[in-house]
């Protein structure tokens, strides 16, 4: 591809902790001239920008943006023309429920060059800080990421589907949907004994990891300790977290409902 001018980086930012950022995150980072940003970028990772590069917060989450996805690709296309290096830096990784492609596309189609950067997506720092493998052998044969709602907010309908047993299912944006994914994954076949987990803040001081019972979902995401960013994990898996945890935030990582 031929620049138009400048570079852009889109690069994913992990789970908040910027002790995980890759090198090449950091490094496209320190060498930026502009920095597009979203909400879910922790203040620890913020406070790596340069003091000489601009700022611009185009954060989403859900039911809030300053942007629509739109006006985010007109101005990485319009940074890219009046700057050398631009990053887009993204929580979790780019490529996983963070919209990358489209980026990727706008950028393309736009004739400006530009690279990704890999960043640890949220399943994988709830599944290491949570203390909650994603497979385990003789427990769970494989995992599915799945997000708990569509394009514009849209409910997502397939959960009967996603009911597997012997199998681990992650789901990004689900806080709000709580009590329709626990009743399309019953109607599906999982028992309502199913443990689950929430993890709040996953990898930072403020995590917070609530446990529980797939019939109890909905009030577990009630619970005043689940703040977003927070991932639902739905398994048996979820029933090793208490003997292996080994992660020590600030805040007292505690435990409501029950597990089968």
């Amino acid at each position: 591809m031929k620049a138009a001018q400048g570079q852009v980086a889109i690069v994913g930012a992990g789970p908040g902790d910027p002790d995980l950022l890759t090198i090449k995150a950091l490094r496209a980072i320190e060498r930026a001239d502009v920095i597009l940003f979203d909400a879910l970028v922790s203040d620890d990772i913020k406070s790596l920008f340069p003091s000489n590069a601009e700022r611009i917060p185009v954060g989403k989450r859900c039911g809030r943006h300053s942007m629509d996805q739109e006006e985010i690709n007109q101005l990485l296309v319009a940074c890219a023309g009046r700057y050398r290096n631009v990053v887009r830096l993204k929580g979790g990784d780019p490529l996983t429920f963070g919209r990358g492609g489209e980026e990727m596309q706008a950028l393309a189609a736009a004739g400006i060059a530009y690279y990704v950067v890999p960043g640890v997506t949220a399943a994988a720092a709830v599944a290491s800080y949570g203390s909650i493998p994603l497979t385990h052998r003789g427990i769970s044969e494989g995992v599915t990421f799945v997000t708990g709602q569509g394009k514009g907010g849209r409910a997502i309908t397939q959960w009967q589907q996603l009911a597997m047993k012997d199998h681990t299912l992650v789901i990004y944006m689900g806080i709000a949907r709580s009590e329709t994914i626990a009743s399309g994954l019953m109607a599906g076949g999982l028992s309502p004994l199913t443990p689950v987990a929430i993890v709040s803040h996953a990898s930072r001081q403020s995590q917070q990891v609530v446990t529980g019972k797939l019939d109890e979902l909905s009030q577990l995401a009630q619970d005043e300790r689940v703040q977003t960013p927070a991932a639902i994990v739905v398994g048996d898996v979820v029933k090793l977290t208490s003997d292996i945890s080994w992660f020590e935030p600030d805040l007292a990582l505690k435990k409501v409902g029950s597990q089968g």
